[in-house]
């Protein structure tokens, strides 16, 4: 494997430098780049929390050293940039005249390229269908593509857990950068004020406030968007525009795409790189797209060797990597025409965890992918770990179904997975698994190991006494200690278990199917682990709670409990459908 280039140029640093956007707003970026004679590649970072963040993740340190002009701008309406903030609406068109702009500058050689993570890989995907002639390839990391079903909603449930402390820090943000103090929260009552920590997870007092909509008014004037997200829960018209998967056919850009299997945005970078390969706009950008899927959660696990996980474990030395390398690499076969080999490599590094290593792959799903479902089994009494709930690959017959009650008075609280802003990532399950609303369904102890890469889904045959209400489910690594290890879980709303656009109520009592889609993973279960599967109807506060009254969840103020009842018979085969690689 080729090295990309090497460290050799001081850097010179030119601060708030004005681009001029198409309608006249200036938009303003510090430039980092060689203190050197002679022309170089750019590569463009554009982020709504400050160009000074360069400093956090040393990219503007790292690539100026190596030949590239860096150019950090502050997004439309943030910090020193003039225009309206709403997010992603106008990334698109901003990053094309940036484009443009920053391959004219004086000591640009005319080639461009977009990196970033989390908002500034979504300026990449916004940025990648409108096609700037000059933008030669991009390295979006951890990012959304599909702002409905991944930003703000999943399986029709509002992301509560982020969403509402990130639209707050996003405000505090910019008031503690601009040297404002509290009185632009005149509207915020006193009591409120006191649940927020900004940047952090709320209280839990502030979590369950109802209606949730009285967030979005309280914060109407610096966040209009929170309102609209609220107001817009159906997938349609207002979500299309910046959904980039109904846009693959208008792209014909390089893209590495780096996502991890605690990542909130996981999902999007695997559709977002099939979707690519099969129908970007030329067969040479089909062929360049390249995935890498490692073991962490959001926030840059990789860029300093301090750990190889996410919240409880360490996933080894492998796990760790410095993205820089791959980074550069990528940039100078691109952007300088070096051929670093990167272009040659398999187009899918993945990690497997239990096994903790790196692989390479040719497709997601891997070919060999062998789909099987584990069927869920009981006497009735699946309720806690320990209840009487079985998974195993026999299909069930007679069998009676289980039920449990879901109050939203008292949810189930998140334990990590692929959240933001709440604890993240790898957590021990068990106290969940005490409580009567989560059923457990449990395998014997594995005699071999068994290796789940790819997607998984639970197909839940479910009643409740509900018009709406949500089932959740999770696949846990139960090891021979008893510690449970959360590997992917989901969540499917009722009302949008047909459809994400138009939501249908239920029949009290009656039996449906529904698809609760976990996303993916690579673990491997080790010989004498246990695979579990858990049922419940809430993940709180990474998903709003369901009020299960059918009505608006966002103006909603009452709630009722819901019966529900699990079913798994010869007619009812409730499942998950788990990628065996043998």
């Amino acid at each position: 494997m080729a090295s990309g280039s090497r460290a050799e140029y001081r850097i010179k640093v030119e601060k708030d430098v004005p681009a001029t956007m198409r309608d006249g707003t200036r938009l303003y970026a510090d430039i980092y780049r060689p203190d050197a004679a002679g022309r170089f590649p750019v590569i463009l970072l554009r982020l709504p929390y400050g160009k000074h963040m360069a400093a956090d993740f040393g990219d503007h340190e790292y690539f100026p050293a190596r030949g590239y002009v860096v150019v950090i701008q502050d997004a439309r309406g943030r910090f020193t940039s003039e225009g309206e903030y709403y997010p992603l609406i106008t990334e698109g068109e901003d990053g094309y005249d940036t484009v443009e702009w920053a391959a004219r500058l004086p000591y640009a050689n005319g080639v461009v390229g977009a990196q970033g993570q989390s908002y500034l890989g979504a300026c990449q995907y916004q940025l990648a269908p409108t096609r700037p002639p000059s933008l030669a390839c991009a390295f979006p990391v951890s990012a959304a593509a599909d702002y409905h079903a991944s930003w703000t909603y999943q399986g029709g449930a509002f992301q509560l857990g982020w969403q509402l402390p990130y639209a707050i820090f996003m405000v505090r943000n910019t008031m503690e950068r601009l040297g404002i103090k509290d009185e632009l929260w005149p509207k915020l009552r006193p009591d409120l004020l006191r649940s927020i920590n900004f940047g952090n997870p709320l209280t839990p007092d502030a979590y369950m406030r109802l209606p949730l909509m009285e967030w979005a008014e309280l914060l109407a004037e610096t966040s209009p968007y929170l309102r609209d997200y609220l107001t817009h829960p159906d997938d349609g018209p207002y979500w299309w525009p910046i959904n980039i998967k109904r846009q693959h056919r208008n792209i014909n850009l390089p893209m590495y795409h780096v996502s991890s299997w605690y990542d909130i945005f996981l999902n999007d970078a695997i559709v977002h790189f099939n979707g690519l390969r099969a129908n970007a706009m030329t067969p040479a950008a089909r062929g360049a797209q390249k995935l890498l899927l490692g073991p962490w959660a959001h926030l840059f696990p990789f860029t300093t060797p301090t750990t190889g996980g996410t919240g409880d474990i360490d996933f080894g030395p492998d796990a760790w990597m410095d993205l820089h390398e791959t980074q550069i690499r990528w940039f100078d076969y691109w952007l300088k025409g070096i051929d670093t080999g990167i272009y040659d490599e398999p187009p899918i590094k993945y990690f497997t965890m239990g096994r903790n290593q790196w692989r390479d792959a040719s497709h997601w799903p891997l070919p060999e992918t062998r789909y099987t479902p584990w069927y869920f089994h009981s006497d009735g009494h699946a309720n806690t770990r320990h209840g009487d709930g079985v998974l195993s690959c026999e299909a069930p017959q007679a069998e009676p179904a289980d039920h449990f009650r879901y109050d939203p008075a008292d949810p189930v609280p998140t334990t990590g997975g692929n959240t933001l802003i709440i604890p993240v990532g790898v957590r021990d399950q068990r106290e969940l698994e005490l409580r009567h609303d989560v059923l457990v369904y449990t395998s014997a102890p594995l005699a071999q190991e068994l290796e789940v890469t790819g997607p998984i889904k639970v197909v839940l045959h479910a009643a409740s006494s509900a018009r709406d209400t949500d089932f959740t489910a999770k696949l846990v690594d139960v090891r021979p200690d008893g510690y449970a290890q959360n590997i992917v879980d989901g969540i499917q709303r009722a009302r949008y278990r047909d459809s994400a656009s138009r939501p249908t109520l239920l029949e009290t009592g009656k039996v449906y199917e529904y698809t609760i889609d976990l996303w993916a993973t690579s673990h491997m279960f080790m010989a004498g682990h246990c695979l579990r599967v858990e049922i419940s109807s809430s993940n709180f506060p990474r998903f709003d709670r369901n009020l299960n009254t059918g009505g608006e969840q966002s103006t909603g103020t009452t709630f009722v409990t819901a019966e529900q009842r699990v079913l798994h018979d010869a007619a009812h085969r409730s499942h998950i459908l788990l990628p065996i690689i043998t």
